[in-house]
């Protein structure tokens, strides 16, 4: 690769579908490889916009007539390449099959968008294709086949709609008599509206972990185990690395390169697993940086970013497993209430409580109750401590 000139006819362009805070990693990784950058969302002034060089609005991005015409647009602009980069699941991912079939390069396929993007199409894919190891589950269009699915799986097990993630619509039926209101959820706070959804099986589990798994031109690459804390399926802090003992480690990064290899492409992929002794049970992938791989920033040379957009323009990337620098942790920041143009207040307390602490602001351009709007990182000698520093830093953060 050659590293071209933004906004000439040289320019290695990458298209940013979605410009959150992961994608303004994303943009600010390509940008230092001399690439020329456009992010994508579906709202103004999206944080990975705030650092681009040109950014585009698509409301919503599932549809497929506008998703089509930006991309014409760039691609019709002289460059020397042009990669699209999903960095979100909520986009037309039917579109994208359909323009990867007629010469565009979609990150790591548009197969693995569109697979993603559906619980059923990866939860299919991964038990009845491969043969993974998964929780039990049933696919409900219905409140009538939701009871039916309940009464089957038992309780408590898990709701979530197919076409959703980051916990968005999804809850925890604990008693048959919770049904109809997860069903109400499901349908109200999904990222795509009303539809179909999956009820998960109650998986009593050790801990749950996050490899990140880095397809590229010389193979696959492994990073350490991530653990993390969820809350209503949206991740609240994470570390790395999170001990795993080295035969059940060799399992997790089996079944990841079994569905990072079925997925195909190059990039990284955020499989998340369970696991419960020395059984590992396969959870979800996203062929993307994944939230709680944000703790990489500290805790690695390369952060998830920096592997991702190596892969994808064809460079180098470390061999086997990418070695961790020093323990860390991550802790979110969030919003209490809605508030446009909201500010971060207690920079200057975060940042005093260690020497190691790091803060990262996202730039979103309102507040609403539980959104995302920070996280701070530390690190230690070992991960408890990194994990006591972060939270205690995320404590001093305010959003007004």
């Amino acid at each position: 690769m050659r590293a071209g000139v933004p906004g000439s006819s040289s320019a290695v362009r990458v298209v940013l579908l979605g410009s959150g805070e992961l994608g303004r990693e994303v943009a600010i990784e390509a940008m230092r490889l001399g690439c020329e950058v456009v992010a994508v969302d579906r709202y103004a002034n999206a944080p990975a916009m705030q650092v681009a060089h040109r950014s585009h609005v698509v409301t919503p991005m599932t549809d497929g007539a506008k998703l089509r015409a930006v991309l014409e647009e760039e691609r019709a602009r002289p460059h020397a390449e042009l990669l699209v980069v999903p960095e979100i699941e909520a986009i037309a991912t039917d579109e994208l099959v359909k323009l990867e079939a007629e010469g565009l390069r979609v990150i790591p396929t548009a197969r693995a968008a569109r697979l993603t993007m559906d619980r059923e199409g990866i939860r299919r894919f991964a038990a009845e294709e491969l043969g993974l190891e998964t929780s039990p589950y049933r696919f409900c269009d219905t409140f009538e086949e939701v009871e039916a699915a309940v009464a089957a799986l038992g309780a408590p097990c898990v709701m979530k709609p197919v076409m959703s993630s980051s916990g968005k619509g999804q809850s925890v039926i604990r008693t048959p008599d919770d049904a109809k209101k997860s069903w109400d959820y499901a349908q109200s706070a999904g990222r795509t509206g009303a539809g179909r959804v999956i009820v998960e099986g109650f998986v009593h589990f050790d801990y749950e972990i996050t490899q990140l798994t880095v397809r590229h031109g010389n193979g696959t690459s492994f990073c350490a185990p991530i653990g993390h804390v969820q809350v209503d399926g949206d991740y609240r802090e994470s570390w790395q690395p999170h001990p795993v003992a080295p035969a059940v480690r060799e399992k997790i990064q089996k079944m990841a390169m079994q569905i990072t290899d079925g997925l195909g492409g190059t990039g990284i992929f955020g499989v998340e697993v369970f696991v419960a002794g020395d059984d590992v049970l396969f959870s979800e992938v996203s062929p993307r940086p994944h939230d709680t791989g944000m703790v990489t920033m500290v805790s690695q040379q390369l952060s998830e970013f920096a592997l991702h957009v190596r892969a994808i323009l064809g460079l180098d990337v470390p061999a086997g497993d990418i070695p961790v620098l020093r323990p860390g942790a991550s802790a979110v920041l969030l919003a209490e209430g809605e508030n446009e143009a909201p500010i971060v207040e207690g920079l200057d307390e975060a940042l005093a409580v260690d020497s190691t602490v790091e803060v990262r602001v996202f730039g979103k351009p309102d507040a609403r109750r539980n959104r995302r709007m920070g996280v701070a990182l530390a690190t230690a000698d070992d991960v408890e401590r990194a994990r006591e520093l972060a939270k205690r830093a995320a404590s001093e953060l305010r959003v007004v």
